[in-house]
């Protein structure tokens, strides 16, 4: 059975060249960066902290060593992606100390605001890093891992939080864009399958924390960001139609790669940070088109 991620939807959704250098032909490479390595042990540290907020107490989590935990979690996140980098480093002293002390104030301030986030009262949790797995055709398994789930038990509803690190937050703009939010709209509906709860009966909420902070600002941001995006009916149906469009044009009814899907080329801004943007032959820039045409 072939297996598909959000990952892969959301590339194609970016530029279907992309996923077609990357999946079909097999020509990505993953890139080692500051920013993967701060994500992956902020999400780790955050997530052990809840665990003990919902399993034990409050009062035991907000004792933890948070700070020696994401500085462990970095320091392992970095050990693994230098071997996988040939050992060649992607940052610096200075640079992991900067992205580390500015995970400890985030997490200073989610310790004293934690309740507006991740309630626990008539809460529990039903998982970190939660696993769905869901056969969409014969040959075609979805597979996604839900960063935390929490039940309330007297609403009888389920709430699946992504949590995502981020610079300076999402701008109206990001918000506004269905690439950004489609990854939690397609989980509640997989999740609603899977483990058969109603579907009106999931919440989505993305937490996003900011690193970057203008105290010059006139109104100085919070640390940590909340956006819930739309997930009804017609929300819903919208996202599982490009989803739907996307599994028919790029696998064949054995499961395979599409061979003969249409794979365009996209111009946008986020070429630059594409690996491909500079292979003439597998992605000439004269024959990239705008996103709506």
């Amino acid at each position: 059975m072939k297996t598909v991620s959000f990952s892969q939807f959301s590339v194609y959704n970016q530029c279907p060249n992309k996923w077609k250098l990357d999946y079909l032909e097999n020509r990505r490479v993953f890139e080692q960066s500051i920013h993967t390595c701060f994500g992956s042990a902020f999400h780790t540290t955050v997530q052990e902290y809840l665990s003990v907020v919902y399993n034990k107490t409050a009062t035991a989590a907000n004792k933890m060593d948070l700070n020696n935990l994401l500085k462990k979690s970095m320091l392992n996140e970095y050990k693994g992606a230098l071997e996988k980098n040939g050992n060649k480093h992607f940052s610096t002293p200075d640079e992991l100390t900067e992205f580390y002390q500015e995970g400890a104030v985030i997490l200073e301030y989610l310790k004293k605001h934690r309740r507006k986030f991740f309630p626990s009262k008539g809460c529990s949790l039903v998982g970190i890093e939660k696993p769905l797995r869901l056969n969409l055709t014969d040959n075609i398994t979805f597979v996604g891992f839900m960063d935390i789930v929490i039940y309330d038990k007297d609403l009888k509803t389920i709430k699946i939080y992504d949590l995502k690190t981020s610079s300076t937050g999402w701008s109206k703009y990001q918000k506004a864009d269905p690439g950004k939010y489609a990854q939690l709209v397609l989980y509640k509906e997989f999740y609603s399958k899977q483990y058969n709860h109603p579907v009106d009966g999931i919440d989505i909420e993305f937490v996003i924390v900011r690193r970057k902070i203008n105290q010059e600002a006139e109104f100085v941001p919070n640390r940590i960001q909340s956006f819930i995006p739309p997930s009804g009916k017609i929300t819903r149906n919208r996202i599982l139609k490009i989803f739907t469009d996307f599994l028919s044009n790029c696998f064949t009814d054995d499961g395979d790669y599409n061979k003969e899907g249409q794979y365009p080329a996209i111009s946008s801004p986020l070429c630059k940070y594409c690996m491909h943007d500079k292979d003439d032959v597998n992605c000439p820039k004269k024959e990239r088109i705008a996103k709506d045409q």
